[in-house]
């Protein structure tokens, strides 16, 4: 029987949510509204009517002081009603979480439980003058996201004829789930190969379908299978267990391949066999073997390019590992969904890092199209407002509802970022330094160890996740590939774990990912040599998943652990104490196989080998030849104030605090630099700074740089800039640039040449450039890279058009300070103090945000100085440990005015500059002087007692003085003896917060 309960807030009580749709309505939408109210629905399945009305009596689903709740429609004063639910076979956290409130107040045993089903839905009363079209717009392009919602709309007249929509339950019927299907490879001709891989989503190349063909044509294979009583071709399975393990996403295919990049500057042509072992591994091995040799304390990486996360050493009781990740097509398809499951997915990575970490912060950055973006969006684009909203409110309801603090963040806009955008979540973690007596950053799967998967059940959701994200996004692209992430039940998951790893319960964790139980055990079983698992006995969310679907369902919220045998019951124990569900699933082994079965009924059988190293290496070709960028005349603004005022107002510079407010940063109580600081607490900080142990002062810096704006000009220098950016950002809150690790993450247009891409040989020099630059610049600052990912198909194609994102890197820092009470942050702090700009300006200013405001065109990139930049962020490290810094804050988006403007309202105090006295080189007007980015830069106040001493560390450098803090709120510069600016700090703060002030 289908009941469906109605919960709506009693008359009188206000109803705040429907307020903010309202709101929504009238500001994303253009539609006036004068009131929504919202019911919610319960659609109740397998409960009897007795247990019913006991739910209703004892109100588990509603709360009696707020709610009124029936088993009729409660619509009442409306115009029209919206209902949006679910569609089958997407995760419905609130429903479980209501099945589980009934079952504890119905008294029923987990069992008992299974047979009830919850599904939920939300009811919008819209009073409003429209038609059934304005009705169907604010349900389509607002409500629902079509993806993974239903919805249904009523006017009050067709309500008043037929009250009450059908009663709907979101399960999922379909095959037997015993149904393992054979593939037949061996008989399909090319065109039929990959028209198969196209529509299951499997994103293989024909050369790759050739090679697995190949495998199971072997007459070896052919007998040993056979043997067993499998087809002599693949089942289900086995291709998707395979396409998931050679998906972009997973196996980095482009990093990986051999590369032919010829530069048509200088006419060479080079080979490289991997970008990622030349570049990224390769400088990383040369900086660790220089530290070892030469660094007081050695080399502080323990684990690089292995795990989950990338681990350093920090104290002498903790390590700290970090790692970053992208949820970019599943942000677009579902921009909540997509999003929440980034944040806590990554949260799983380093609690799957090592023996565990426990998770100390996290860190998000985002790039979106204009969120005041006009006109039609192409097919299956959601309007970038909403993707905005979307992904904010997703981390957020991730990070928060799990305890974690995000401490640092930005956000990036290019109309190019239409198509895709790019959801960037990190999660930085701490573990002890040994674990029962092993070093806590070392696992190992042993055969005989039980593989154990513990947290949420396997849905539907998240199917071809991997192979989804290793593809263009289109038109046709699944609804399945989206996740739904739970951060309730992973809290719970993720405290039975640390106290089962404090006990030394298991030998190994990974998380399961990308690709399910299919990479998370396959991939652990690479130590032991192979396992053998039992899909009958996985716990399920419904019936009627087949084998395939639960073998890489990446359904949220779940762990897999290597379980000594003779440890597994005091492991369910602790489980089940903890209320977290953990199932033992079958055992590691050393037979080289990659078995798995589904009760009696084998549905795979694969060489770990030729599942791991099978995989062709591509063969690419990167030409190389440089854009061709008009130089126009740098104009003079007539008003300078006005100007200034703009430049804080632009998007890729405002004030980021509408969204930052919202995210909590002082959960666990270990946050010393904020991402908001100054008198009033609305000043941007470089930096996050937070202290992982209690008792001790030592600090973690985290900081990023990401400058996408470059990429037009040449990834090389972008590349540059993003390093240069996130260690500068480190150096302003006080970290030590020889004690920091970075994690590069690249986010790409599809750089193969194709009919689809046939400017592919370029973009994929651009990717080539950014890696020589990441060697070189790594190198050059000692940061080694001790974790990464890449995400190389961010383009959309439909509705005739093809966008494709500006090639994105984001590089992000963590860094040791010794003594948080030696931190800096970017408000001007007293009157008196004395001003200085550390570093050249030059006239740079190719992608620059005055380029971008004032409409013209400049060929010159912003370039590093690695030498001159090295030694300035040693020396303001010396400084700042020596006190000798009042304030810090790097010169990036905006340039030298920008950054002063910043300090200015940060302090709310005023200065007085001059203009003449900043260090130059080349020719600059007032404009390049006060808005060009040169890299490298550094704006710091010193306190007068403190000048000579300031002074003689710099001595030598470009270091000058060019006025000082003054009392009067009022930033006033000259240039040639002339006043040329003069703007009010409070006028200049209520710019900086106007933009996003919604």
């Amino acid at each position: 029987m289908l009941c469906r309960v109605i919960v709506g807030l009693k008359e009188g009580v206000r109803d705040v949510l429907g307020e903010k749709i309202a709101r929504k309505i009238k500001s994303e939408l253009g539609m006036d509204v004068r009131d929504v109210r919202m019911v919610n629905v319960f659609t109740l399945e397998g409960a009897t009517r007795e247990q019913v009305d006991l739910v209703l009596e004892r109100a588990a689903l509603h709360d009696p002081v707020l709610h009124e709740v029936s088993l009729k429609p409660l619509a009442r004063d409306f115009d029209w009603i919206i209902e949006v639910g679910f569609r089958p076979g997407v995760t419905d956290n609130e429903g479980r979480t209501a099945r589980e409130t009934m079952g504890v107040v119905l008294g029923l045993t987990k069992g008992e439980r299974e047979g009830i089903k919850v599904y939920t839905s939300r009811q919008y009363l819209i009073q409003a003058d429209m038609d059934d079209a304005g009705a169907h717009r604010i349900a389509k392009d607002l409500l629902a996201n079509e993806l993974i919602q239903r919805f249904e709309y009523k006017s009050a007249a067709q309500w008043a004829d037929n009250p009450g929509f059908e009663a709907k339950a979101a399960r999922v019927t379909g095959q037997a789930s015993d149904e393992v299907a054979v593939i037949p490879l061996s008989t399909m001709s090319d065109d039929e190969l990959m028209d198969f891989s196209r529509a299951n989503t499997l994103a293989l190349s024909l050369r790759e379908l050739h090679d697995i063909r190949a495998y199971f044509a072997g007459p070896a294979v052919k007998a040993e299978r056979e043997k067993i009583g499998l087809s002599a071709d693949p089942t289900d399975a086995e291709i998707e267990v395979l396409a998931q393990t050679w998906s972009e996403h997973c196996k980095h295919k482009i990093f990986s391949a051999k590369i032919e990049y010829e530069n048509a500057e200088t006419g060479k042509t080079v080979e490289y066999s991997s970008l990622y072992k030349t570049f990224i591994q390769g400088s990383t091995k040369q900086i660790r073997a220089r530290n070892a040799a030469v660094r007081e304390g050695g080399d502080y990486c323990l684990s690089v390019f292995k795990d989950n996360a990338g681990v350093i050493k920090f104290s002498e009781s903790i390590n700290v590992c970090v790692k970053m990740e992208t949820h970019n097509s599943p942000s677009a398809l579902d921009p909540y969904g997509g999003a929440l499951t980034g944040i806590v997915g990554v949260n799983r990575d380093p609690m799957g890092t090592g023996m565990g970490a426990n998770l100390l912060c996290n860190t998000d950055v985002f790039c979106f199209a204009s969120p005041f973006h006009e006109g039609e969006l192409p097919p299956r684009l959601l309007h970038p407002r909403r993707v905005f909203e979307g992904v904010r409110e997703g981390v957020e309801h991730g990070g928060n509802k799990s305890g974690i603090p995000t401490v640092n963040g930005s956000i990036v806009f290019d109309e190019r970022y239409l198509g895709k955008p790019l959801v960037y979540c990190g999660t930085i973690g701490t573990m002890p330094v040994t674990v029962s007596g092993h070093p806590s950053y070392e696992k190992c799967a042993l055969p005989g160890d039980v593989i154990v998967m513990s947290g949420g059940r396997i849905g539907a959701d998240g199917i071809h996740g991997a192979t989804f994200s290793s593809e263009e996004l289109h038109e046709g692209s699944p609804a399945t590939a989206v996740q739904i992430g739970d951060p309730i039940t992973q809290r719970k998951m993720y405290d039975f774990l640390m106290r089962a790893r404090d006990l030394g319960l298991y030998h190994a964790i990974t998380d399961n990912g990308a690709g399910g139980l299919s990479s998370s055990v396959g991939e652990m079983a690479e130590d032991s040599g192979g396992f053998d698992m039992d899909l009958k006995k996985a716990p399920l969310k419904y019936d009627g998943l087949r084998p395939w679907e639960i073998l890489i369902s990446e359904a949220q919220e779940r762990m897999t652990m290597a379980v000594p045998a003779d440890k597994l019951d005091e492991f369910m124990r602790l489980s089940d104490e903890m209320d977290v569900e953990s199932t033992a699933l079958g055992t590691f082994t050393d037979s080289g196989k990659y078995l798995v079965r589904y009760g009696d009924k084998l549905v795979t059988c694969l060489d770990m080998d030729f599942l791991h190293h099978g995989v062709p290496q591509m063969e690419l070709k990167a030409v190389w030849k440089r854009p061709v960028i008009a130089q126009d005349s740098v104009p003079v603004a007539d008003d300078q104030d006005g100007l200034l005022k703009a430049m804080l107002g632009r998007l890729n510079i405002c004030s980021k605090e509408y969204v930052v407010r919202q995210y909590d940063h002082e959960v666990q109580g270990k946050s010393a630099v904020k991402p908001m600081v100054g008198v009033k607490a609305d000043g941007p900080s470089d930096a996050g700074v937070i202290r992982p142990e209690y008792g001790s002062d030592r600090g973690l810096v985290v900081s990023h740089g990401i400058c996408p704006q470059f990429s037009d000009y040449d990834t090389y220098w972008m590349m540059a800039n993003a390093i240069d950016e996130a260690v500068r950002n480190a150096v302003a809150v006080g970290g030590d640039v020889n004690y920091m690790a970075g994690v590069d993450n690249f986010c790409w247009c599809d750089p193969v040449q194709s009919e689809s891409t046939p400017d592919g040989h370029y973009k994929l020099a651009q990717l080539v450039r950014a890696n020589q630059a990441l060697a070189h610049y790594c190198l050059g600052f000692g940061v080694p890279c001790v974790s990464g990912k890449d995400s190389m198909k961010n383009d959309y194609k439909g509705g005739g058009r093809k966008i494709s994102i500006p090639p994105t890197v984001l590089f992000s820092i963590i860094g040791v300070i010794p003594d948080v009470n030696r931190c800096m942050t970017s408000d001007f702090k007293k009157p008196g103090d004395l001003i200085y700009v550390l570093g050249l300006t030059r006239p740079e200013m190719g992608g620059s945000e005055i380029a971008a405001q004032l409409g013209f065109s400049d060929a010159h990139v912003p370039q590093v100085d690695l030498g001159t930049a090295k030694t300035r962020y040693e020396t303001v490290f010396a400084a700042s440990q020596a006190g000798l810094i009042t304030a810090c804050h790097d010169c990036s988006d905006g340039g030298l005015g920008v950054a002063l403007a910043e300090m200015c309202l940060g302090g709310r105090l005023g200065a007085d500059v001059d203009l003449d006295s900043v260090p130059a080189c080349g020719e600059l007007n007032l404009t390049g002087l006060l808005y060009a980015e040169s890299a490298s830069r550094l704006v710091v106040s010193v306190a007068p007692a403190d000048r000579e001493r300031f002074e003689g560390l710099f001595a030598g450098q470009a270091c000058a003085r060019i006025g000082s803090v003054s009392e009067s709120p009022v930033l006033s510069g000259t240039l040639a003896g002339r006043k040329v600016l003069e703007s009010n700090v409070e006028n200049l703060a209520r710019a900086f917060k106007e933009t996003l002030a919604w």
